[in-house]
């Protein structure tokens, strides 16, 4: 089956670490930890379960010394580890103190964050800015410029509104906002080359909280700089809110061609899983065609012909199976993200889509014949029945995976 792949905005490729980001290469993952860096121990344990949920960078917050001073270890640990996810140091305020007092941390960090917004004010903020522009090109590091609406420079604001104020049509504050928010992006650009850092060691973003702004900024940031540009709704919100805010607008810029990474802002539930928003932008990326994680499972919504909670409970355990167990999958089992996986429930749908999926079961809704027949790359395969129809079905998944995913296998290589 052919899936639409929408051109990509062009873009000079950016090495962070070991992961590059824009040039044409696949949109990168990237997360952000909210432990306190300067517990190292628990930092690096953040670290490395969101690393293992997927996200190919992962950024921590550099704010004190104590935080500076961890994160030579928070690299250690994860090197002991065998975890490689490449560091990125999100500074604000005092980020040219903390890089100029910790060579070190300048070191183990992969990428700077910088916020043009409050890297400080008049002389102060060039001075500033020039020296954590200095440091990265001291350290051959990537730098992301990252503006963000609600931090939006003041000084270059206010420049801006007397501009507009004097033209004959001045625009409006919203497409002011906008415009004000590129413009930093792009002159704070501009003089970070000035200062030495090469064209291919930046990275833009203009965060903003509404889907609708995001959008245009993004829109017209692309038109206007081939930089490798970082998407993300920021305080997107929590729970279903802050999905569906970041799915729409990221999709939109996505199927236009415009991002290189991205990342989803999502507000933790009270001891919720931070790896949440590691998973629901693999699925963004996955739902669009752009990229393979896990394999799809595909299950139907249920009606009145399945008033029984059994093909419900069976996609979530085969969903949750499939995702716990793609750390070791990956390296075992290359191309396994690829594989389709269908758990329907009467028999409307049910065979059909089991036929479509590479791996499939029907099982039999209310009043029907209490069998599920299984599919395999089309064909029906088996019939199970009984109580264990779970357990049995799960053990034909992982048969699967084996016969087809495994090494020397060729099979997956002729269907696909």
């Amino acid at each position: 089956m052919s899936v639409f792949v929408p051109a990509r905005h062009p873009t000079v490729p950016v090495r962070v670490g070991h992961v590059i980001v824009g040039g044409g290469a696949p949109v990168v993952v990237q997360s952000m930890t909210n432990t306190d860096t300067a517990d190292a121990a628990a930092t690096a344990a953040q670290v490395r379960a969101l690393a293992e949920a997927g996200s190919e960078l992962v950024r921590i917050t550099v704010n004190t010394d104590a935080a500076a001073a961890a994160v030579p270890r928070i690299r250690e640990a994860l090197d002991a580890a065998g975890c490689d996810v490449p560091l990125v140091g999100d500074f604000h305020f005092n980020g040219h103190k903390l890089l100029q007092a910790h060579p070190a941390c300048a070191e183990a960090l992969a990428k700077y964050r910088i916020n043009p917004g409050n890297v400080g004010k008049g002389r102060r903020k060039d001075e500033q800015f020039a020296r954590m522009i200095e440091i990265a090109c001291e350290h051959d590091r990537p730098v992301r410029i990252g503006v963000n609406w609600g931090s939006l420079d003041q000084a270059l604001l206010a420049r801006m509104m007397d501009e507009n104020a004097k033209r004959p049509e001045p625009k409006e504050p919203t497409a002011l906002m906008h415009e004000a928010v590129v413009t930093s992006a792009l002159e704070s650009a501009a003089r970070a080359e000035e200062l030495g850092l090469p064209h291919d060691h930046i990275i833009l973003s203009c965060k903003m909280s509404g889907v609708q702004d995001l959008i245009a900024v993004y829109r017209d940031l692309a038109a206007r700089c081939d930089w490798p540009l970082h998407l993300g709704l920021t305080e997107a919100g929590m729970g279903v809110k802050g999905i569906v805010a970041s799915t729409a607008a990221l999709s939109v810029l996505l199927e236009e061609g415009i991002g290189d990474t991205i990342r989803i802002s999502l507000t933790p539930e009270p001891g919720g899983d931070r790896t949440l928003e590691v998973q629901v932008a693999q699925e963004i990326l996955q739902s669009m065609g752009l990229r393979a994680f896990t394999p799809n499972v595909v299950s139907c919504p249920g009606c009145g012909r399945t008033s029984s909670t059994y093909f419900q409970e069976l996609a979530r355990d085969i969903q949750a199976f499939l995702r716990e167990q793609m750390p070791i999958w990956r390296r075992r089992y290359p191309g396994v993200e690829n594989l389709s996986v269908a758990v329907m429930g009467c028999v409307v749908n049910g065979p059909g889509e089991s036929k479509h999926a590479d791996i499939g079961i029907s099982l039999p809704g209310t009043g029907e014949v209490p069998v599920a027949p299984v599919y395999e790359d089309g064909e029906k395969t088996v019939t199970l029945k009984g109580e264990r129809i779970a357990e049995e079905f799960q053990a034909i998944v992982l048969a699967y995976i084996e016969r087809r995913f495994g090494q020397g296998d060729t099979a997956g290589e002729q269907k696909m």
